[in-house]
């Protein structure tokens, strides 16, 4: 699917999903910036970068969450992480911690997303699960993708939101910044964990004990 380029036409239509305002989101994010602020910087059209982060051929803030916590940790912290062949816990890196934390988010007003969760809601964009279970060395490809669903669904698409690929019960979005309104996305004071303090190491491995994970000595 990688070199299988987007058609000019969407001759399908895509599923619309509306998060409702008071919805819950979970990101985790580093700890010196602000847990509702929309990522800035484009990646690059071809290196590095996330799923569908906005780049140069479409600059566009983006800010992913899980609809859970778990999916935010899942998606942030366990990328490519093996396990034990001699069956012990997968050891999470510290590195991968540092200066990080989990925020609690809340949607301020309802936001319209496109939903890629089923089979159907992506052969609605012409794709299938490649498009969100792809690795990172095909990003260049999916970023490429969501802009042209992006194009096709100018103004109303807020969003994208799919299974998690790691934490497969659970949902993953990635909102927009240029087409969520001011104030649709709020910090929650309550409920953030500051990895860096002895009670949020002791917090992150109990909610990763259940994926054998914990932290690195």
């Amino acid at each position: 699917m990688p070199n299988y380029r987007p058609p000019e036409a969407m001759t399908g239509t895509p599923g619309k999903v509306t998060l409702p305002r008071g919805t819950t989101l979970y990101r985790v994010h580093a700890a010196h910036r602000d847990a509702a602020a929309f990522n800035p910087v484009p990646s690059h059209c071809l290196y590095g970068g996330g799923r569908f982060d906005g780049t140069a051929c479409d600059p566009y803030g983006y800010l992913y969450a899980g609809l859970g916590a778990e999916a935010a940790l899942c998606e942030t912290l366990l990328r490519s992480l093996p396990f034990d062949p001699a069956g012990g816990p997968r050891l999470l890196p510290r590195v991968s911690v540092a200066r990080r934390r989990l925020s609690r988010l809340r949607l301020g007003t309802d936001v319209d997303v496109v939903s890629l969760v089923s089979a159907r809601d992506l052969a609605a964009v012409h794709q299938d699960s490649w498009l969100v279970h792809t690795e990172a060395h095909e990003y260049a490809y999916t970023r490429d993708w969501a802009h042209w669903i992006r194009q096709h669904t100018d103004p109303w698409a807020q969003g994208l939101i799919w299974s998690s690929k790691r934490e497969p019960g659970d949902r993953t979005v990635v909102l927009f910044g240029d087409r969520c309104p001011p104030g649709a996305v709020e910090a929650v004071a309550e409920g953030a964990v500051d990895f860096g303090t002895l009670e949020g190491e002791e917090w992150l491995d109990s909610v990763l004990q259940p994926y054998h994970v914990r932290l690195a000595p």
